[in-house]
C-alpha cells in the first residue's frame, strides 16, 4: 500500500461514496470527514473501511484543508465523493510515488460521465484538477467555493480522475443555483459590481465559448445541454450580484 491518506469530504453523498471508496480501496489510509449527512454517508463509509470525523461546514476551502490536517499521511490524494481512481491512475500513481517531489503538487486530469456519455469537448477535458500534495508543503486556500491548492510548484499526471457529474437535469440545476449563489457573494466581495450589458451578454458568450469554440456541439445532445445550463449559471450569478447589491447598504 502506498503511504498516502485518501481524504474525502461529503454531506449526503450515499449515492456516490460506496463507489469512490471501492476504487481507493488499495490505499493505506482513507478518511471521510462529513458535514452532518442526514443520509447514510456515514454508515456506507465506515462499512467500506474508511475513518470518519465529522466537522461542521466551513466552505469547500476551509473544510478540505481541515480535512487534509486530520490525515494519518502527509501525502494526500483529495477526492470528491462523485470521483472515482480508475486502475490507470493507481498504476501511474505507484509507479511514480517514489520520485514525488514534496515541494510539487500535482494535477489530474479529470474526465466527466454525464447522461451515459464520457465529456470530452466544450471545456470540460482535461479539466486538470490538483489533488496530489505534500501537506508539509502545501494545502487548500480559504475560499469558499472554487477552492485551490496552494504549493510552491505544480506537475501534472497523464491518468485522468473519473467524475461522475449530475444524477439529473435537475442535479444540475440544483447545483447551478447554489454555486451561482456562493460565486455572486465571492465576486461582490473582490469589488465586482453588476451592469445590464453583463447580464445580457455573458451568458451567450459563455455559451458560445462552450458549444461552438471548446467544440461542445461534438459531445451531442450532452453538450447542448451543457452549454446552456452554463449560460444559465451564468445569468444567475449576474442576477444574484444584483440582488446583493440591492439589500440594505448596498454592498455586502
Amino acid at each position: 500500500m502506498l503511504p498516502l491518506s485518501v481524504v474525502i469530504i461529503t454531506k449526503n453523498e450515499e449515492h456516490h461514496l460506496p463507489r469512490c471508496l471501492e476504487s481507493v480501496a488499495w490505499a493505506d489510509e482513507v478518511l471521510v470527514v462529513d458535514s452532518g449527512s442526514t443520509d447514510a454517508s456515514v454508515e456506507r463509509a465506515r462499512e467500506r473501511g474508511a475513518r470518519v470525523l465529522s466537522e461542521p461546514w466551513r466552505g469547500f476551502g476551509p473544510q478540505k484543508a481541515f480535512a487534509a490536517l486530520q490525515a494519518k499521511y502527509d501525502w494526500i490524494l483529495s477526492l470528491d465523493a462523485d470521483e472515482r481512481v480508475p486502475e490507470s491512475l493507481r498504476a501511474e500513481l505507484e509507479r511514480r510515488f517514489p520520485a514525488l517531489d514534496g515541494r510539487t503538487a500535482y494535477a489530474l486530469p479529470r474526465l466527466s460521465l454525464l447522461w451515459g456519455r464520457w465529456i470530452r469537448h466544450g471545456g470540460w477535458y482535461p479539466d486538470r484538477q490538483v489533488r496530489l500534495f505534500n501537506r508539509r508543503f502545501a494545502n487548500w486556500d480559504q475560499a469558499l467555493v472554487h477552492e485551490k491548492v496552494v504549493a510552491e510548484s505544480y506537475g501534472r499526471f497523464d491518468a485522468h480522475l473519473e467524475h461522475h457529474v449530475f444524477r439529473d437535469v435537475a442535479h444540475q440545476i440544483e447545483t447551478n443555483n447554489r454555486y451561482s449563489g456562493l460565486l455572486a457573494e465571492k465576486d461582490v466581495a473582490a469589488g465586482k459590481r453588476f451592469a445590464l450589458w453583463k447580464l445580457i451578454f455573458k451568458p451567450c458568450f459563455k455559451f458560445l465559448e462552450n458549444y461552438v469554440w471548446k467544440r461542445g456541439f461534438l459531445d451531442g445532445l450532452p453538450g447542448f445541454i451543457i452549454a446552456v445550463n452554463s449560460a444559465h449559471s451564468t445569468f444567475l450569478r449576474w442576477i444574484k450580484i444584483w440582488e446583493i447589491e440591492r439589500r440594505p447598504g448596498g454592498r455586502l
